[in-house]
């Protein structure tokens, strides 16, 4: 209902708003530069990660209407805006949430768990340049899955993009305090299986599997996605041990 202000650390040019529910979100727009690609890697991304039990805000859907932000006075932001008119992704604004400082110690199976999930969505960006990780209320908050699932860029050879080892691991930020790798890779194959991510595939709208470059249909994009997660847990000991040798 209501654009606030455009949150420029975000290379996508995310920005705060507010909605017809009275709360605020930070809202990823369509018409950034990945499109909906980026779109689908925060929606996988967040609910597998809820699944795993970390902490993320709420995310909801965000329709926005050609008059949004018409009042805007900067050029970029108003092209962006007209070419996000219709289904946007919003994530509950955390109020006064601080960024996480490499320098906070925090839980050693937590850090796994989050080392683990990023390696499984092949996550590029939770480094100590850009942490994407937020303190609030004494809890570290996971933000910003967006620069994941990156095999969707060139859309080919999918079985091998599931077995990849993530060679980017060696930069997440959280590595250094992630002993307990092997303990987050028995949890996360006790809580994800098929069905979960079924019903995750099947979250993301017909409206994001209209693709130009790609021949498929957006059940059969959607069934590309399910046999990459399916595939990459059942092979996890791939990234598990880049992790690992990483962390040595």
């Amino acid at each position: 209902m209501r654009y606030i202000l455009p949150l420029r650390e975000g290379g996508s040019l995310p920005a705060l708003a507010e909605a017809d529910d009275d709360f605020k979100y930070v809202v990823k727009f369509r018409g950034a530069g990945h499109g909906v690609k980026m779109l689908i890697s925060e929606l996988l991304g967040g609910k597998i990660a809820e699944v795993l039990g970390l902490k993320i805000p709420e995310m909801v859907f965000i329709n926005l209407d050609i008059d949004f932000g018409r009042t805007e006075a900067d050029e970029e932001i108003q092209d962006l805006l007209k070419f996000s008119e219709g289904l946007n992704l919003g994530l509950h604004y955390l109020s006064g949430a601080l960024s996480y400082e490499p320098s906070m110690k925090i839980d050693p199976l937590l850090a796994s768990k989050i080392v683990w999930l990023d390696a499984f969505i092949t996550n590029i960006d939770r480094t100590f340049k850009n942490t994407n990780l937020l303190m609030w209320h004494r809890e570290l908050w996971v933000i910003d899955n967006g620069a994941s699932f990156y095999f969707h860029h060139s859309w080919q050879n999918f079985d091998a993009a599931a077995k990849t080892p993530f060679k980017y691991v060696k930069d997440h930020v959280l590595l250094p305090q992630a002993s307990q790798l092997d303990e987050a890779d028995s949890f996360a194959k006790l809580v994800l299986n098929e069905e979960i991510f079924r019903e995750i595939v099947n979250l993301i709208p017909v409206d994001w599997l209209q693709w130009n470059d790609a021949e498929e249909t957006p059940d059969e994009i959607r069934e590309v996605y399910f046999n990459f997660l399916k595939t990459r847990l059942e092979h996890s000991e791939i990234f598990l041990n880049e992790a690992k040798n990483a962390r040595g």
